[in-house]
């Protein structure tokens, strides 16, 4: 039987970050990946395989992340942890023993138990590559594609599969609007005109009664009594935590059905097991309490973080803010934090700041596209809760100096005095910067309400 210092189990983008983390830390131990698949997909990019990537094959993980960083890698399912013995056993009935095992066994796709799901062409978003070319051919056939949940992954489903195709293209959503967990209102409501006038047809506010046909999908019948045509249907509702193996080692899970684990990763069950990525239950930064987040960002700083304390205790786990970013068109959406009606819903009284300008200064610029900024901060603290971003690419990574500016509990006033490095063909003009402004107008109501 082989014996490594750490066992990672899960390739996809905790696990291999696990990995990687904690050979960057512990130069000197030996760090074994073991995953079931035989390639990994990068787990954000599945929409696009659908249009603009056209491929499974154009969204993989390399292994040589792997190799160049001394990890040795083992393809094959680990179907039980000895914790006694601390070994893993595979499928194939080899053993290997660990010191340090980290678990980041991610997530199942959530298929709806309703009448018909079972039928051919009703797809998951599923991270195997066999399935998703299956999942592709169907698509490319098709002539109408209902999807299933009006989040980013519905709503980016939809929006790749307009690309190149002359197919009807619908969304059912149960919520009143697309996005609506994620965005405030005004923000989903522009969503859902470009994805309008992109041909996405949207059934908002209703639940899917039946999937129809004989062996093969043919329609979805919604609650209201609505019936829509399709060849395919792709349920994008979510995921659950991947804990199977989890409960084999009888580590306790919690409220999300997750690893239960403290602020440095650990299971609350054994100090040398370590859980992070979807199967790992989360906290939310602003609250603490239990959370249902699913990102490969927030997965990735926890592996950060397991990996990091793996044979020391040196980092903590803060808790979650959850920061998004889509497109739609060529219009980005991106959030960090509690959206202005998630904080009123938490019992923050809020102040908001709102500024809008080109991406780019002067307007005139080639590529600038009108952004807004819209933050979100505690009336009594002042100190940044949240905030939302529409408008040029720019978004994605704006978005995630708000998010900075979250973690270390800035204050309006605090923003207010950011400073920032502009350049004509990057960024807003220094004397209009989108979020300076929006926290410096904050910062004048709250002085006024102090």
């Amino acid at each position: 039987m082989k014996k490594v210092d750490v066992v990672v189990v899960g390739g996809s983008a905790a696990g291999l970050v696990a990995g990687i983390s904690c050979r960057r830390r512990y130069p000197d131990k030996q760090v074994m990946l073991i995953r079931k698949e035989e390639q990994v997909l990068v787990p954000c990019g599945i929409p696009y395989i659908f249009g603009t990537l056209e491929s499974p094959e154009k969204d993989v993980i390399p292994d040589a992340l792997l190799s160049k960083n001394g990890i040795e890698l083992i393809t094959g399912e680990v179907v039980d942890v000895q914790r006694a013995n601390k070994v893993v056993v595979l499928e194939s009935g080899e053993e290997v023993g660990y010191d340090k095992l980290i678990l980041a066994t991610g997530s199942l796709p959530i298929r709806l138990p309703i009448a018909g799901s079972d039928k051919a062409n009703v797809f998951v978003v599923s991270k195997d590559i066999a399935y998703l070319k299956e999942m592709l051919g169907a698509v490319n056939e098709a002539k109408d594609i209902v999807i299933i949940g009006g989040g980013f992954i519905g709503v980016e489903f939809a929006d790749e599969c307009k690309k190149g195709r002359d197919a009807n293209v619908s969304i059912v959503e149960a919520l009143p609007h697309c996005l609506q967990l994620a965005l405030d209102t005004e923000c989903c409501i522009e969503a859902e005109r470009l994805l309008t006038e992109r041909g996405v047809e949207l059934y908002t506010d209703r639940k899917v009664e039946a999937i129809l046909g004989d062996d093969k999908v043919s329609g979805v019948k919604l609650a209201t009594g609505e019936e829509i045509r399709a060849d395919v249907v792709i349920m994008g509702v979510g995921a659950v935590p991947n804990v199977d193996l989890a409960k084999k080692a009888d580590l306790q899970t919690g409220p999300s059905r997750a690893i239960q684990v403290d602020n440095y990763m650990r299971t609350l069950s054994d100090p040398d097991i370590f859980a992070c990525g979807d199967a790992a239950e989360k906290r939310s930064f602003f609250t603490g309490r239990c959370s249902a987040i699913m990102l490969a960002s927030v997965a990735t700083a926890e592996a950060r973080i397991a990996g990091a304390n793996a044979f020391k205790t040196c980092c903590r786990n803060l808790g979650e803010i959850g920061v998004w970013s889509t497109i739609v068109g060529e219009t980005a959406f991106a959030c960090a934090g509690l959206t202005e009606m998630a904080a009123q819903k938490e019992g923050f009284d809020v102040v908001i700041g709102e500024s809008e300008t080109f991406d780019r200064h002067p307007g005139a610029m080639p590529g600038a596209a009108t952004t807004k900024v819209k933050l979100v901060f505690c009336k009594k603290t002042g100190q940044l809760l949240g905030g939302g971003i529409t408008g040029g690419r720019g978004a994605g990574e704006l978005i995630n100096v708000v998010s900075a500016c979250i973690q270390h509990a800035m204050t309006a006033h605090e923003v207010s005095l950011f400073q920032m490095g502009t350049h004509p063909a990057l960024t807003a003009s220094p004397i209009a910067y989108q979020m300076v402004n929006a926290a410096e107008l904050a910062a004048g109501k709250l002085s006024v309400s102090s």
